[in-house]
C-alpha cells in the first residue's frame, strides 16, 4: 500500500476573523486500499476538513497548511486546476442527495457529466458506461431516465457513489453517506462502498458519527474534537484501547447489542482538567 494523500498542519478559519480556527493544525496520511474513518460531534471539523482536501471551503472561509495528493500540493492549484483533479482523481459522496442531484435532470445525465467533462465520453460509450456503472452499484440499467425522486433514499445514495466513482478515483470522500438510511440499506451500501475499494483499490475517507460503522468497515481512525485531531490509530486501538478521555466517552455512549448497557452522557471534565494543566 503507498501513501496518496498527506495532510499537514492544517488549519481553517474564517476570512473575518483568522485567529478563530475551525480546522486547527490537522495532519494525517491515507493510503491506498485501506479506508480512514474520522469521527466526531457535529461541528468537529470533520466536513471542513473533506471540503478543504476538495477545494470547495466557502468563500468566507480560509485554510493554510499543505493538503499533498499524489506528491501534489494541491491547495496551490487554480480552480481550473482543481476541475482536473476533482470528480476524476478525488470523488466525494455527499451527506444528503437530494440536496446534491439536481430535481430536474435525470440520474443518467447526471451520472454522465463527469465522464464526459473528464474522459470525453460522447453517444453510446456514454450510454453504456452509465448502465455499466448503475448495475454495479445494484440499479437496472434502466433507471437511468428516471428523476432523483422516482427513487429511493437508498437508490439516490446508490446513484451519488456512481457519480463518485464513474471516473474510478484513486481518492474517495464520503461524507456520512448512510445517515438517512435504514440499518438494512445502511449494511448495503456499506458492503458495496468497501467492495468498490477493494476492486479500484482506492483509498477512502469515511466521515461518520456512528461507532458502529468504523466497526464495520475501518482501517485506521481519526478522532477529532472541536477542530483538533485528539487520537489516531488503527481501528484495533482506538475502539478496543482508547487512551484520550473524549474517545472513552463517545465509546461510552454506543449501546450494546442487547440494548442493556447504561449509557452515559459526554464528561467533558477533562477539558478543564488541560486548561488548568
Amino acid at each position: 500500500m503507498s501513501e496518496i494523500l498527506s495532510i499537514q498542519h492544517l488549519n481553517v478559519m474564517p476570512k473575518s476573523d483568522p485567529t478563530r480556527l475551525l480546522v486547527k493544525n490537522a495532519g494525517f496520511t491515507l493510503s491506498t486500499g485501506k479506508t480512514t474513518c474520522i469521527v466526531g460531534e457535529s461541528g468537529s471539523g470533520k466536513s471542513l476538513t473533506a471540503l478543504t482536501i476538495m477545494g470547495l471551503l466557502s468563500k468566507q472561509l480560509q485554510a493554510s497548511g499543505q493538503v499533498i495528493f499524489q506528491g501534489q500540493d494541491i491547495t496551490q492549484l487554480n480552480d481550473k486546476a482543481m476541475q482536473s483533479i476533482r470528480g476524476a482523481k478525488i470523488g466525494m459522496i455527499f451527506q444528503e442527495p437530494m440536496t446534491s442531484l439536481n430535481p430536474v435532470l435525470t440520474v443518467g445525465y447526471q451520472i454522465g457529466e463527469p465522464l464526459t467533462a473528464h474522459l470525453g465520453l460522447k453517444g453510446q460509450a456514454l450510454k453504456t458506461r452509465i448502465a455499466n456503472l448503475l448495475e454495479q452499484v445494484g440499479i437496472p440499467a434502466s433507471r437511468a431516465d428516471s428523476y432523483p425522486d422516482e427513487l429511493s433514499g437508498g437508490q439516490r445514495q446508490r446513484v451519488m457513489i456512481a457519480m463518485s466513482i464513474a471516473c474510478e478515483p484513486a481518492l474517495l470522500i464520503a461524507d456520512e453517506p448512510t445517515t438517512a438510511l435504514d440499518v438494512t440499506v445502511q449494511a448495503q451500501v456499506l458492503k458495496l462502498l468497501d467492495a468498490l475499494k477493494t476492486r479500484m483499490n482506492m483509498a477512502m475517507l469515511f466521515i461518520t458519527h456512528d461507532f458502529g460503522v468504523v466497526a464495520d468497515i475501518a482501517d485506521d481512525v481519526i478522532v477529532m474534537f472541536r477542530g483538533e485531531i485528539i487520537e489516531a490509530g488503527s481501528r484495533e486501538q482506538v475502539l478496543n484501547h482508547p487512551k484520550h478521555p473524549y474517545t472513552k466517552a463517545l465509546l461510552a455512549c454506543v449501546p450494546d447489542a442487547e440494548g442493556l448497557k447504561t449509557l452515559k452522557p459526554i464528561d467533558y471534565s477533562w477539558l478543564q482538567q488541560e486548561a488548568a494543566a
